[in-house]
């Protein structure tokens, strides 16, 4: 029985090592752009919006955070962060198939969505993939290029927004525009931050990031004048969305702390960045209910 049991248990624990690549704690964070933006613009749940939301819960994390750690893995193995919930360092032997998954699981949804779709949907979730695959990948590897890293994984994350919008036909407004704008900053904002733990592991493996090349404390204070632009934006969008801006305050009281801090001490900022992601959920409840209010209002 015992011997019997030695391949399945082997098995299980490869699928979990590919499912943690794909950071499960944060499926939700494109699951919920898509899935809100689709919704409120169609007003009904149909067989799109569930495929939709399935595609950006699972396969597209698996993609953008899968390709990630298997381009990123020298860098990886000096970074003493890895593992759980910031990430798996890949054995060598899951490279192609963690690869392999990704474009697989990806390829029904996408093959799905496009059937379902108009020309200018196919353009947003072209542009979607592109920006997934090369953030890590070569040969451009924007992950590589500083400031078009933050940019690029900001796309990540409110790309699926903008894609469920075009998706459903949603007429475009300024206040709806202000919404993706303050979106894109938060992205922005968030992935600096981020890259600020990461410099001297980054900076010894050779990979070039916003943080590497502006340092840990310049990099810092440009997350919080994002985080306080997006807060400002969305004041611009339709009520009530400006109470949204309020949702700033907790990520600047997260990230302020660390404002002086020095390259050699930019370790620390590990500890801001495990609030950062438990944050995230609050804040995510918070935009629920705030959705409701609009839908229940509209």
């Amino acid at each position: 029985m015992s011997t019997a049991a030695a391949p399945s248990n082997s098995i299980g624990r490869d699928i979990a090592q590919i499912v943690l690549s794909s950071r499960p704690i944060s499926w939700i964070n494109t699951a919920f752009p898509f899935a809100a933006a689709y919704l409120l613009s169609t007003r009904e749940i149909d067989l799109t919006l569930v495929i939709g939301t399935l595609y950006f819960l699972i396969p597209y994390n698996l993609a953008m955070y899968g390709i990630n750690d298997v381009f990123d893995y020298e860098s990886d193995l000096r970074n003493p962060r890895k593992g759980g919930a910031h990430g798996a360092v890949l054995d060598r032997r899951f490279h192609r198939i963690t690869l392999w998954a990704a474009g697989l699981s990806c390829a029904p949804f996408v093959a799905f969505l496009v059937a379902v779709g108009s020309p200018a949907s196919w353009l947003v979730l072209a542009a979607s993939l592109f920006f997934v695959v090369f953030y890590s990948a070569p040969p451009l590897r924007l992950k590589e290029r500083p400031v078009a890293d933050s940019v690029t994984s900001s796309i990540h994350f409110f790309s699926p927004a903008v894609y469920g919008l075009v998706l459903a036909g949603a007429t475009w407004t300024w206040p709806l525009a202000a919404i993706i704008v303050a979106f894109a900053l938060w992205g922005v904002a968030s992935h600096a931050f981020g890259a600020v733990q990461d410099v001297v592991a980054d900076r010894e493996a050779g990979i070039g990031s916003i943080a590497t090349a502006f340092g840990a404390q310049r990099t810092v204070r440009l997350s919080l004048g994002c985080y306080a632009l997006a807060g400002l934006v969305m004041l611009a969008s339709s009520w009530p969305g400006p109470l949204a801006a309020l949702l700033a305050v907790p990520y600047l009281a997260t990230v302020w702390p660390y404002r002086n801090v020095a390259d050699a001490d930019a370790a620390t900022a590990t500890r801001g960045w495990d609030r950062f992601l438990w944050l995230n959920q609050v804040t995510g409840f918070a935009v629920t209910l705030l959705l409701i209010w609009y839908a229940l209002g509209a």
